[in-house]
């Protein structure tokens, strides 16, 4: 029986191929401002952009997104898909990859003031990003500990047994 392959302009994609076409494209200055990788700015090299890539799974994730979401322009996936690599996720069927988006340094300069003060206010109301679960953060142990201390719980003594080496 053969099994359908999910919808994912990167299925069968090999990096190589992947990064011609950005490069092709975009060329390196442009790739640079967007995706903020050394390896694109100082002396770029596909060779060496390349082994880069292959080394260091977080830059290949992040090159992959901008394939998919800027440069196919494919829709933006629910929370549970953005938990997924990008090449683990999949799109609807007849969902197609569009035109690359017109990209240009001074346009991602824009995009990255706006984002930073949009972030920026946010951050001067106090209120929550709109990214992310909506569920409470939970304390580590240590914090949750001092909380239960200042509240004046008592916690047990620790045991005088001298063949306890825990001390509980």
């Amino acid at each position: 029986m053969i099994e359908k392959q999910q919808n994912n302009p990167l299925h069968g994609l090999s990096l190589d191929i992947m990064m011609t076409e950005l490069v092709d494209f975009y060329d390196w200055k442009v790739l640079y401002a967007a995706l903020r990788l050394e390896c694109f700015n100082l002396n770029p090299s596909m060779e060496a952009s390349i082994k880069f890539l292959k080394k260091t799974e977080w830059a290949r994730e992040r090159v992959e997104s901008f394939y998919l979401y800027r440069f196919k322009q494919m829709p933006k996936g629910t929370a549970e898909q953005f938990e997924l690599k990008p090449r683990a996720r999949g799109f609807a069927d007849g969902i197609v990859p569009r035109k690359p988006q017109e990209l240009t340094v001074e346009l991602l300069d824009e995009q990255r003031a706006k984002a930073t003060e949009n972030y920026e206010a946010m951050k001067a109301k106090n209120q929550r990003p709109r990214y992310g679960s909506d569920k409470p953060r939970q304390q580590d142990a240590y914090a949750q500990n001092r909380s239960s201390e200042k509240s004046g719980a008592k916690r047990p003594a620790p045991s005088q047994d001298p063949s306890n080496p825990w001390g509980k």
